[in-house]
């Protein structure tokens, strides 16, 4: 099988297009660099460029004639840029992704799997977890864009040109376990990452956000390592067909099924490097939420897949990731 991954020069692309590679699955790379290295593409058949570009994606196609699915991991992420622009995230999430799918189409490529979030729900303030059929209430721009995507896809495989695959991850950690790619992002916004910075830097490590309804009042969440992710998307190409046979829209939560608040990754990460960490606590960023972590039962109905790494395998890769990061990206 031969596959398209759009953003396949991103940490989560890259890690898709490694587990495909070592499943057998062929990965064709396209990527702008704008947030992706060069680096992550070697020996992958790779073409720099723009989703909306459709001359680009009709030579993809004609080269590569044989591709069964296109995956779609471009997207900008950061929720407080999305905040500050919401006009490009909207241009870059919706806009060009509806030009991506009209290229997709043209060259009858008809099945797209899809890189959503878990940040459209709108969780139960009671324990915190969402299932597919769980009220999605964005509450930043960027979720709002994937939302928005996921109604464009939903209708536009509910036309019959399109079958869709829509993987809603909850908080990817961690990389590739051979290190072959990782986080490429120095100044991070994520926690771990933030983590793993103030950690080497000596530094406190500051929880935004200390009044939400969980059980010791930080936004909790469902972290996920990259590799169980991967695997996830090989199980969905591989069954693709089996599984919108029925429908040919289906969204479907990627985590753990746990959920792990701010204060409970800070003691996790002590736990595995051994040193303990001093924090500060400030309030909310803008469009952040309490968040939520999964019900994972449909991924393993329709996939046969569940996350098998923990909470501090994550962590511990993270941690061997930025060792090596340098010596694959340069300083």
């Amino acid at each position: 099988m031969k596959i398209l991954i759009a953003g396949g020069a991103g940490f989560i692309g890259s890690t898709i297009a490694s587990a495909c590679l070592d499943s057998g699955i062929q990965p064709v790379i396209l990527d702008n660099l704008v947030t992706g290295r060069r680096e992550f593409s070697e020996g992958r058949p790779f073409y720099e460029g723009d989703i909306c570009d459709g001359d680009l994606i009709d030579r993809i196609f004609a080269e590569h004639p044989d591709i069964h699915t296109a995956v779609d991991c471009a997207a900008l992420i950061v929720v407080p840029d999305s905040v500050a622009d919401p006009l490009g995230y909207y241009r870059e999430n919706v806009s060009k992704g509806i030009q991506f799918v009209d290229h997709l189409v043209r060259n009858d490529c008809r099945n797209l799997l899809f890189s959503s979030s878990a940040s459209i729900y709108r969780a139960d303030p009671g324990d915190f977890s969402v299932d597919e059929d769980s009220t999605i209430e964005p509450l930043s721009p960027y979720a709002r864009t994937k939302a928005l995507f996921e109604t464009i896809l939903r209708d536009t495989a509910a036309s019959g040109v399109l079958n869709v695959i829509s993987l809603r991850y909850f908080n990817p950690i961690g990389a590739d376990p051979h290190l072959r790619s990782g986080l490429q992002i120095r100044t991070p916004t994520h926690a771990l990452g933030k983590l793993i910075d103030v950690h080497h830097a000596g530094e406190p490590f500051t929880i935004t956000g200390t009044d939400y309804a969980t059980g010791d009042g930080t936004g909790i969440r469902d972290y996920v390592h990259v590799w169980d992710l991967a695997a996830a998307h090989v199980k969905a190409l591989t069954t693709f067909d089996e599984v919108t046979r029925t429908t040919p829209y289906r969204a479907l939560n990627l985590g753990t099924g746990r959920g792990t608040t701010v204060r409970e990754l800070v003691t996790a990460f002590e736990s595995v490097t051994g040193t303990p960490l001093t924090t500060i606590e400030t309030d909310r960023r803008p469009g952040d939420s309490a968040g939520a972590y999964a019900r994972v039962g449909l991924a393993q109905e329709l996939l046969g897949w569940k996350a098998e790494r923990s909470l501090e395998d994550g962590i511990r890769d993270s941690l061997r990731w930025y060792a090596r990061r340098d010596t694959v990206l340069g300083a």
